[in-house]
């Protein structure tokens, strides 16, 4: 399979998901996707979710705890050795563009991909490849280092611990 670059904007940083209009937050909860969310992955979605479930990576929903049937956001991760792999990551329709309804999905899903790989043993370290267009996006508001003069670029512990804290804070 083909590498995808990664092509989502993180629009703010915040310690759950924020509703752009109103400023309230959500708690937010981030589970394995089953077999019954696949068939909600049919639209609303640029990616073909549907054929990443039957990948070997591991698919994961954003959802809000007292709104779990409508998911805001998906991730597709491979645990390596090391690091967490971020293959695949994007907001649901109605959480991008200025008209979105939440701020914080990117950042929030960017966030439990730096958790699992500390959860691993792996202190946090991510890697994923980046739409050119978005490498110094991501180098701002994540921390990130780019490898070289490619479109991989790697979240370190430090920065890992920033995002780690913000969005699962007592967690």
């Amino acid at each position: 399979m083909k590498k995808q670059l990664i092509n989502i904007e993180i629009d703010k940083l915040t310690n759950s998901i924020e509703n752009r209009i109103t400023g309230d937050r959500f708690d937010t909860q981030i589970l394995k996707i089953d077999k019954k969310d696949i068939s909600k992955l049919k639209s609303g979605w640029n990616f073909d979710w549907r054929s990443e479930c039957n990948s070997e990576s591991e698919v994961y929903k954003l959802i809000i705890e007292n709104n779990k049937s409508v998911i805001q956001g998906l991730i597709s991760l491979s645990v390596k050795q090391g690091f967490v792999y971020i293959e695949l990551i994007e907001s649901a329709d109605f959480n991008i563009g200025r008209n979105k309804v939440y701020y914080g999905v990117a950042g929030n899903l960017f966030a439990f991909a730096c958790k699992l790989s500390w959860d691993n043993g792996n202190y946090g370290y991510i890697a994923f490849n980046a739409k050119t267009n978005l490498i110094k996006h991501y180098i701002e508001t994540l921390g990130a280092k780019q490898i070289g003069n490619s479109n991989q670029l790697i979240v370190e512990p430090e920065e890992a611990l920033i995002l780690i804290s913000k969005y699962y804070k007592g967690k």
